[in-house]
């Protein structure tokens, strides 16, 4: 591996981390912005997030993408779909950790990828290796524990999985940049948020401009908050492998989990620490398996082209020289 390559995936870990690691900060920051409530902040953070997301796209002038969206009603309308499905995602995260349910929220996302495996199979008729789908079955038990443990069905954590992975999956259908498909999803946000806002001013009950500077300020960050880590995320989904940013992934909900529990103080039973513990199963059956498919992957990928291009006596090259090339 040559100095560059060494250096840019350096630079591709820290921005992974730092990504993961606001996210993972998220529970600390949205009780900042009380006493506004739920939808005050959720229509703020739409609205404020086409600002940052508008002066980003200014800076590197990235704009030929609109024109070709616009031009394309079937991936506009996806469009539309992601931005409404990340409206609920992002409402009831904030609902959530303003009402002192982190511990639930951070589940969410530890089974988040679990049901992309189930809407894989169920969706897109996707095959499963057995060891994914031992995967899923823990993690199915896990909720059926979780239920059992809350005396409910966890419906936030169920409601940020499914909500995630479909917008994931509607992601991936419209196949736009992280900071591209920001851009447009808050765009068709932007009316409906700021109309609420200035119909919440007209019943004097917006706290934008009563409380003070300061709070302000930070319902402006709210915006800031949510462009930063795609953009830290852009930066190193294109220097380290994917298999490296799917382990990454882990770092956000397991500060929220550390969070509720270490700081907000919240109630782990047996019950509950039963069902995490089974679903942190599913996700290292998952992962293994996953490293041992990208394992397998990379050693075809190196050995096809020295079979090919190597005839004679430069088939004894060492594979390691043909993956720092």
């Amino acid at each position: 591996m040559t100095g560059k390559s060494k250096g840019e995936r350096h630079i591709g870990l820290l921005n992974g981390f730092a990504a993961y690691g606001i996210w993972g900060l998220f529970p600390l920051f949205w009780p900042l912005l009380e006493p506004a409530g739920s939808v005050e902040i959720l229509a703020h953070r739409m609205a404020w997030s086409l600002v940052f997301v508008t002066a980003a796209l200014l800076v590197v002038r990235r704009w030929a993408w609109a024109g070709e969206l616009i031009r394309q009603p079937r991936r506009l309308a996806l469009v539309a779909v992601a931005s409404a499905v990340i409206t609920v995602n992002w409402g009831v995260y904030i609902w959530s950790v303003n009402s002192g349910h982190v511990v639930e929220a951070s589940l969410g996302y530890f089974i988040n990828p679990l049901v992309t495996i189930a809407m894989g199979v169920l969706l897109l008729k996707e095959r499963l290796r057995p060891v994914q789908w031992a995967a899923v079955g823990v993690g199915f038990s896990a909720v059926v524990v979780l239920t059992v443990g809350y005396g409910r069905p966890p419906w936030i954590s169920l409601v940020l999985a499914f909500s995630f992975a479909t917008y994931g999956l509607v992601k991936k259908k419209v196949n736009l940049g992280g900071v591209e498909s920001l851009a447009a999803e808050t765009a068709i946000q932007f009316l409906p948020a700021v109309g609420y806002l200035a119909w919440l001013t007209a019943q004097g009950k917006s706290t934008f401009t009563t409380e003070g500077l300061g709070h302000a300020t930070l319902l402006a960050a709210a915006g800031a908050v949510t462009a930063l880590p795609l953009v830290l995320f852009g930066a190193a989904a294109i220097r380290v492998p994917l298999s490296t940013l799917g382990l990454l992934q882990y770092l956000a909900p397991v500060f929220q989990f550390l969070i509720g529990v270490l700081y907000f103080h919240e109630a782990m039973p047996t019950e509950r620490w039963a069902g995490f513990a089974l679903v942190w199963l599913a996700l290292t059956l998952l992962t293994a398996d996953a490293w041992r498919a990208a394992r397998r992957a990379r050693v075809a990928a190196i050995s096809v082209p020295q079979g090919l291009s190597q005839p004679g006596g430069d088939r004894e090259k060492p594979a390691s020289a043909a993956v720092d090339a």
